[in-house]
């Protein structure tokens, strides 16, 4: 009964969503019109759980009618310190989400009272440990864009539709929702901008089986894990799944990711808070990884997953520090200047844990072709690094509709061989793309764990015969692709041409005495 109800509360959510899309975007880009649904969205949210906090804290004092939302500004602001320190922000009660929006319809300054409530709850934070967590989080929300409309008045009219149609979606109690209500809209959102944007919006966010895949498969044997790192996050879903599949509080030290996005940067610090995911337990950063890395001081981490941009370009030997970096040096050779694929890999090998695994969403390039890759590659294999590799089925990701790859890595492996998986057949077709079901996952996963071979599926090849084979580590250089074409029975087949051709040769001779006794009348 309760996945039912579940799923109804999902499919009316993910309606509702879709309705205001189409009524609200007007001449508004779809990928741009997503931050204003979002940032209100976020808004409301905040608004929603510290309310809810403050009026659990009074209630449980005995405090029964208690309601923060009906509170004076002036009463409240005595607990200010006290909330900060607990949530990282504060709002005062007239600056909720709900009574800015029963206000809004009258409220010919209503941009500039939006404006105003965001300002302050930055500033709530500024000189907190949560300051960097809310430090510009509603910069892309611009409530006096013209994309809004020509006027004060157009803009307000529309932010006042859009503060309705997010304070309609019903999202019910924040705390008896049998959903995770806000981080769901969040996540149908994305996918939905993702899916028509093209590559604007594709490159933000990775499908969520494709996520939670690269979770599960880095936590395999685990109920828990001190902490998880995304070194190109996007909009944080992968980091967010192992909230999922192990439980938030299962990941001990937090959820650490790093994007050179600024718009996305802020999309995943918005994405924690609507995951619930207090501002203690994630520390997101923004900036170049290959270049500028933050968390040296926090590494290593035991679970590290990421889906880095394809082959995009970087600094590589014409920054002659990188060289020398701890991270690159080990391999004697940098990635390609065109192609930061295993610059990616080898930061995130060198910043996993001794017990930790890291799951990488890989170009297909990078595990053949020569080179500086060829070179790297010998370094994952000769080190007994390199753990498994999963051919993925093409057309899963939005913007392209390449086939992909994951690359597993270990630094404890038991085994001096290379798990290959061949799952370009597992997907079911959705839409317009093809997506990996439950099942799927589970058969992937599975043959991690047995690490066998199986006919025409998974094939554990030596390090030796990698070595052999140049070090390619394409799984269709050791997986057999299945024979799916027709058997023929050569004699039957035989057979009938030999029908054919006499039957040819019948037809042949009437036709040419159909032809002489025409000449001859």
């Amino acid at each position: 009964m309760a996945d039912t109800t579940k799923e109804a509360q999902r499919a009316e959510l993910h309606k509702t969503i879709w309705r205001i899309a189409n009524d609200l975007r007007g001449s508004v880009d779809g990928w741009d019109f997503k931050t204003y649904v979002l940032g209100m969205l976020f808004y409301r949210f905040i608004s929603e759980n510290l309310t809810a906090y403050l009026n659990d804290f009074e209630h449980r004092a005995g405090h029964a009618d208690f309601d923060y939302a009906h509170l004076q500004d002036a009463d409240a602001r005595d607990a200010m310190d006290e909330v900060v320190n607990e949530k990282g922000f504060f709002i005062f009660p007239s600056d909720l989400f709900a009574n800015v929006r029963a206000r809004a319809r009258h409220d010919q300054n209503l941009n500039e009272t939006l404006s105003r409530v965001f300002a302050n709850i930055e500033a709530s934070a500024h000189g907190t440990a949560s300051e960097d967590d809310f430090k510009g989080l509603f910069d892309d929300l611009d409530v006096n864009s013209s994309k809004l409309g020509p006027t004060v008045i157009r803009r307000n009219e529309k932010l006042v539709k859009l503060l309705d149609a997010v304070g309609d979606l019903n999202l019910g109690s924040y705390s008896e929702n049998t959903i995770d209500a806000f981080g769901d809209a969040y996540e149908y959102l994305m996918t939905m901008y993702a899916s028509s944007a093209g590559k604007s919006g594709g490159e933000f966010f990775t499908p969520q089986e494709v996520s939670e895949l690269l979770a599960r498969i880095t936590v395999m044997g685990k109920t828990e894990v001190n902490k998880v790192y995304d070194p190109a996050c996007g909009s944080g879903s992968l980091l967010l799944k192992f909230a999922k599949v192990l439980g938030k509080d299962n990941v001990r030290q937090g959820f650490f990711g790093q994007e050179i996005n600024l718009t996305t940067y802020n999309l995943c610090r918005i994405n924690m808070f609507l995951h619930d995911i207090n501002y203690e337990k994630f520390s997101i950063a923004h900036g170049d990884t290959l270049t500028d890395p933050h968390f040296e001081d926090d590494e290593p981490f035991e679970a590290i997953v990421s889906n880095p941009p394809y082959s995009i370009k970087w600094d590589g030997d014409a920054n002659p520090l990188l060289i020398n970096d701890p991270r690159f040096a080990p391999a004697g050779v940098l990635a390609p200047k065109s192609k930061a694929d295993l610059a990616f890999t080898m930061h995130m090998l060198s910043w996993l844990a001794v017990d930790g695994t890291a799951a990488i969403v890989e170009f297909p390039g990078v595990l053949y072709r020569g080179g500086a890759e060829q070179k790297i590659r010998k370094y994952l294999i000769e080190n007994n690094f390199a753990d498994a590799v999963i051919q993925l089925p093409p057309d899963l990701f939005f913007g392209t509709t390449i086939a992909t790859c994951i690359i597993v890595l270990k630094k404890s492996k038991s085994e001096d061989a290379v798990l290959f998986v061949d799952a370009s057949a597992l997907f079911t077709r959705v839409g317009n793309k093809n997506k990996l079901t439950p099942a799927h996952q589970t058969k992937i996963l599975d043959a991690l764990a047995a690490r066998c071979d199986e006919a025409h599926f998974a094939k554990l090849v030596s390090n030796r015969a990698l070595a052999e084979n140049g070090y390619n580590i394409a799984v269709s250089s050791y997986v057999e692709a299945e024979d799916t074409s027709e058997v023929v029975d050569i004699t039957a087949l035989n057979a009938e041409i030999a029908r054919i051709v006499a039957k040819q040769s019948e037809l042949r001779a009437k036709i040419d005495a159909i032809v002489a006794d025409l000449e001859g009348s």
